[in-house]
């Protein structure tokens, strides 16, 4: 048995036998030509015969993949019309007076090279559609054909890489997976990966010998083995079978309302850590995002993250989501969220101390950056902003004067921002849970943080794992809490969710409906398995 790790593209489950993909090499000879002319007039015949080549994948990929992935063989039909392009291969051919072939296959790889020595990530990833469109007019000028047979059994393609072409034209039912040592997350072959749904793997080492052997592919950690022992096959054909149910519940209820049977509706929204968790979102028809966590802005930097910086993530987020409801809690540091740059104190209690809204209040500028790319970012789409760890009725008065401070301030600028962008807090202290009807008065929504709101009633920590027999989140002073924040908004005419793991317990679904919880937001493979349940709610 071999395992192996490798940066994961899709995630999903595929089992079955391992198809070494060994792409035809177009063995170009260089030769001296007289007619200089005319052999670039053949080369330009050829380039002709590709481009309509690449018409035809375009009309079969817009039906596989979509027009919007489809149309990487536009973009290659107009890399082979570049000006730039073919003046290089006609001033090799009349130059060195060589063939065609080998003026193709020069020009290819030194604007392949030229490529991937870029620093973009993007243009990286163009160099394997430069080296793409080249072969494929060499394959034209030598009569090579295509080999992008896979046989007539499902398998998981191993390869060194794979171009648009190649993956688009294999057939799709045959296809479980693929696993490949060179590629990018940005490359088209692995967008048209996440398109198509089949979990894939890139940087894997790979080796020749594990053709006809049996592989899985794990595209949720990333792991890939070949040959496996008898009880981790079984332990993963289980695995499967789960995310296969999940799939189908993916098809079943994608697109459907989140209502039960009486007609109750209730939002089901998507808890997300960084703009790279949008996918996921859209992929399991989330109504919108009812918790983005901005510290990972600062988790992620060795120094406090720019107004631009902040912005330019806030605003990608509100875009995506094409007019859905996006809510951004504020930073949330502290307790066992930890950055060496904030200088914080060591503390006997983190969970109980310097953290969260209390820094945003002692160090305004930190808090003030972050609210002015919030608002700058609430231009461009449907943004609301949460505020965490909320005790008091003081401080939500505070954080609404330095709010409005900030929309004056950005206004006097002239720089645009939403209109009428909500303002909600965090219930997770049973301080702000017993104020909750005052609180309620001040603010558009609550959301309960039931994470540490269960922490906190119960006066456990829930980092200490000799302490999980005492933790439970389904303790009556919890549920009951839940009720009295519901009612307090309700009766402050303001709508109240929760986005916590909680909110993902399918034992307490039927009770979230029946306190009137308005929205409830999970993790993005939960909102189905929620929605099948709220959908058979009475």
């Amino acid at each position: 048995m071999v395992q192996l790790s490798g940066k994961k593209i899709f995630n999903g489950i595929a089992i079955g036998k391992i198809k070494f993909y060994a792409r035809t090499e177009n063995k170009v000879t260089r030769e001296k030509i007289e007619d200089t002319a005319a052999e670039f007039a053949r080369y330009e015949a050829a380039r002709d015969t590709a481009i309509e080549q690449l018409n035809e994948l375009y009309e079969k990929a817009v039906a596989t993949v979509g027009e919007d992935n489809a149309e990487i063989f536009n973009v290659h039909a107009m890399m082979l019309e570049d000006d730039d392009y073919n003046d290089s291969i006609q001033n090799i051919i009349n130059t060195q007076g060589v063939n065609a072939e080998y003026a193709v296959a020069v020009t290819g790889d030194n604007f392949a090279d030229m490529f991937a020595n870029m620093d973009d990530d993007y243009f990286k990833a163009r160099s394997a559609d430069v080296k793409d469109i080249s072969e494929r007019v060499v394959r034209v000028l030598t009569g090579a054909e295509d080999n992008n047979e896979i046989g007539d059994e499902p398998v998981i393609i191993v390869a060194d890489d794979l171009a648009p072409s190649e993956t688009v034209q294999m057939d799709k039912s045959k296809l479980l997976s693929f696993v490949t040592q060179q590629g990018s997350a940005n490359s088209h072959t692995a967008i048209l990966a996440r398109t198509m749904g089949i979990p894939a793997l890139i940087g894997v080492e790979i080796d020749a010998s594990w053709n006809g052997k049996i592989g899985i592919v794990d595209g949720y950690e990333g792991k890939f083995i070949v040959d496996p022992e008898m009880e981790i096959l079984q332990g993963y054909f289980k695995k499967k079978e789960a995310d296969d149910e999940q799939k189908k519940l993916l098809l079943e209820l994608k697109g459907k309302e989140n209502v039960t049977k009486s007609g109750q509706k209730i939002n089901l929204y998507a808890n997300i850590g960084s703009p790279n968790d949008l996918g996921s979102v859209l992929e399991n028809d989330a109504g919108g995002i009812g918790l983005f966590r901005s510290e990972f802005l600062y988790l992620e930097s060795s120094t406090y993250p720019t107004e631009e910086e902040q912005f330019a993530a806030y605003k990608k987020v509100v875009e995506t989501m094409g007019g859905r409801k996006v809510i951004i809690r504020t930073l949330d540091i502290g307790a066992d969220k930890q950055v060496d740059y904030f200088d914080l104190d060591k503390e006997e209690n983190p969970a109980l101390g310097f953290r969260a809204i209390r820094i945003c209040l002692t160090r305004p500028e930190i808090f003030r950056t972050q609210l002015r790319a919030l608002y700058r970012a609430s231009a461009y789409g449907n943004l609301a902003i949460m505020y965490p760890m909320i005790i008091s009725l003081e401080e939500v008065q505070e954080i609404k004067a330095i709010s409005k401070s900030v929309r004056e301030e950005l206004k006097a600028e002239g720089i645009a921002i939403g209109d009428n962008v909500e303002e909600g807090i965090m219930i997770e202290t049973p301080a702000a849970v017993i104020i909750a009807d005052e609180l309620a008065k001040e603010v558009d929504f609550f959301s309960v943080g039931t994470n540490d709101l269960t922490q906190y009633t119960l006066a456990i920590d829930r980092q200490n794992a000799k302490l999980d027999r005492f933790y439970n989140a389904h303790h009556p002073a919890i549920l009951k809490m839940l009720k009295m924040i519901a009612d307090s908004a309700h009766k402050a005419g303001i709508w109240a969710g929760i986005c916590g793991e909680l909110g993902a317990d399918t034992e307490l679904t039927q009770y979230f409906l029946e306190i009137g919880m308005d929205e409830l937001s999970v993790s993005p493979g939960c909102i189905l398995p929620v929605r099948k349940l709220v959908r058979e709610a009475e």
